[in-house]
């Protein structure tokens, strides 16, 4: 068997009730979201168990949610032995793959995001900006439509580049909804309008890194114990220092996902474990590489199937 690699999901993975069963049946898990209240200062917990669903989608609550979460079922994993050569997340989860890799402390994380979370929120007025889901366009054709639309005012760039076919636009709603219709002219398949509630990996997010830099400045970033690949350049990380800036950087700049996973192919990784809510991040990996072995672990059920499948090809 080659390498191991944990990859963690982002906002939009997220749904009322996820890790209830994890908590409910294991202390460790329990524990986690334990922590994440007593670092906020709120039942951030029971959101997540009890929702309402639209109290949960808010950004600054969805992002603490996801990451308590996924590190909630992290701890379970560790108990079976199961260790990652490399870890990496998908925006948000770029934070839980810094935790998985010893770079922040679990409680300074869910902190972090949850106030990365709060500028988000404030950095454009809701309905000024939007994303959309681009399919079927190569990237250099999306990038030359983006920058046309700019260059006429509007402000609109690529944000996710997940995997072959699917790329993220992002911008105010006109810089969006015009290089989606100029997308679809010059041959996009399908364009889907994203329900979120703001230009996020825009350069409209600059005034919200200018804001998290000082958070940053406030919890300790370390060394990671194993290599994070990053977001913004889909390459490995381990200095603080690299790491730091880089969390600042990718609050503006594209996730650059399909990359990330082909850096860790190359690195020699043949199984990609993803662990938290939902299977987004598995079924991108697939679709850059089908041949891989890729997993989603949400329960104690997804949790004890993984495990054997890897204990038996060990």
């Amino acid at each position: 068997m080659g390498k191991i690699a944990f990859i963690f999901p982002g906002q939009g993975s997220q749904t009322v009730g996820m890790g209830q069963s994890l908590a409910n049946e294991s202390e460790k898990s329990a524990k986690v979201f334990q922590k994440a209240d007593e670092r906020l200062g709120f039942s951030l917990s029971d959101i997540i168990f009890n929702g309402p669903s639209e109290t949960l989608t808010l950004t600054e609550n969805a992002q603490p949610a996801l990451l308590t979460t996924s590190i909630a079922v992290l701890e379970l994993l560790k108990e079976h032995g199961i260790k990652a050569d490399f870890t990496a997340g998908h925006s948000l989860g770029e934070y839980t793959a810094l935790v998985a890799a010893g770079a922040i402390s679990f409680e300074d994380a869910v902190y972090a995001v949850r106030k990365r979370g709060e500028y988000m929120e404030e950095a454009v007025p809701a309905g000024v900006g939007t994303m959309a889901a681009i399919l079927g366009m190569d990237e250099s054709e999306l990038q030359a439509v983006t920058e046309e639309v700019t260059a006429g005012g509007d402000t609109v760039q690529l944000a996710n580049l997940n995997c072959p076919g699917q790329i993220v636009i992002s911008g105010t709603k006109q810089g969006v909804e015009d290089a989606s219709q100029l997308a679809k002219e010059r041959g996009a398949k399908k364009v889907i309008p994203l329900v979120v509630s703001g230009p996020f990996h825009s350069i409209l997010m600059k005034p919200a890194a200018e804001k998290f830099g000082a958070v940053l400045n406030e919890i300790e970033i370390r060394n990671a114990e194993i290599p994070v690949i990053a977001n913004v350049t889909a390459q490995a990380m381990t200095e603080s220092e690299d790491i730091k800036e880089k969390l600042i950087q990718q609050l503006y700049s594209p996730v650059r996902w399909e990359k990330s996973v082909e850096t860790m192919l190359d690195l020699g990784v043949d199984t990609f474990i993803e662990i938290g809510p939902g299977k987004v991040l598995s079924g991108l990996v697939k679709k850059v590489n089908r041949r891989v072995n890729a997993y989603a672990i949400s329960d104690q059920e997804t949790l004890l199937d993984v495990v054997n499948k890897l204990k038996g090809d060990a």
